[in-house]
């Protein structure tokens, strides 16, 4: 069974959203880590709690606040018609935002995590050696967290692609704009069928699978979450 031109479009834009929300979350969540692995602020737990809350919190909630915000009479609407970029929701920008803020958490927690993990003597020893701390942050700090930042990469990309309560509040349905996989495969599956819908969740399934045990084999020790 060969996927239809629909399937391939739908594929082909959810590859591309995975790339373009997981590098935004890497240039986003990476100083949001570094902060809250290393500031003594008390907003960092009430931040910290912010930042992760897409973990428990069920994705059609957010999308549904996403779509209120990012509405005509939202505060997000307001400035996007301001800034002369339309509205977000029913777009492909739409979808890019609301993925980076779902997707989130999957990436500042191993980040965090390996943040924390490298701990103050080398930092300090690169201070010593009066180094600047935006030096000891990119010449020590990140060369040490690079494993966490792998695994940070690896899950942000895998959870977009799997996306669909968000994308279904703020994206819809529509074809070559906001359709991606997990919409496709419902489509699939509302019109019963079930051979094209198995064929892209399988896909997805080995994908999943493959992602979780390359994540075991590269370090069994590590803390993901």
């Amino acid at each position: 069974m060969a996927f239809t031109p629909d399937d391939w479009s739908a594929i082909r834009l959810t590859l591309i959203l995975a790339s373009l929300v997981t590098a935004l979350l890497l240039l986003v969540g990476t100083p949001i880590a570094w902060w809250l692995a290393r500031s003594k602020s008390r907003w960092r737990g009430p931040i910290g709690a912010v930042v992760s809350l897409p973990l428990v919190l069920p994705p059609t909630v957010l999308g549904f606040y996403l779509l209120v915000a990012m509405g005509p009479d939202g505060p997000v609407g307001h400035l996007s018609q301001m800034l002369g970029l339309g509205l977000l929701p029913f777009h492909f920008s739409g979808l890019v935002v609301a993925s980076v803020l779902y997707s989130m958490p999957f990436v500042v927690q191993p980040i965090r995590n390996a943040f924390e993990a490298i701990g103050e003597r080398p930092l300090e020893v690169a201070l010593c050696l009066r180094a600047r701390p935006v030096d000891a942050f990119f010449s020590v700090a990140l060369p040490l967290a690079r494993p966490g930042l792998l695994i940070a990469t690896i899950l942000g990309f895998s959870h977009t692609l799997g996306e669909f309560g968000v994308v279904l509040m703020i994206g819809g349905n529509i074809p070559g704009k906001t359709r991606v996989l997990s919409m496709q495969i419902y489509n699939h599956v509302e019109a019963l069928e079930y051979t094209q819908a198995h064929w892209l969740a399988g896909g997805l399934l080995a994908f999943s699978f493959v992602v979780l045990l390359s994540l075991f084999l590269f370090d069994p020790k590590r803390r993901v979450f």
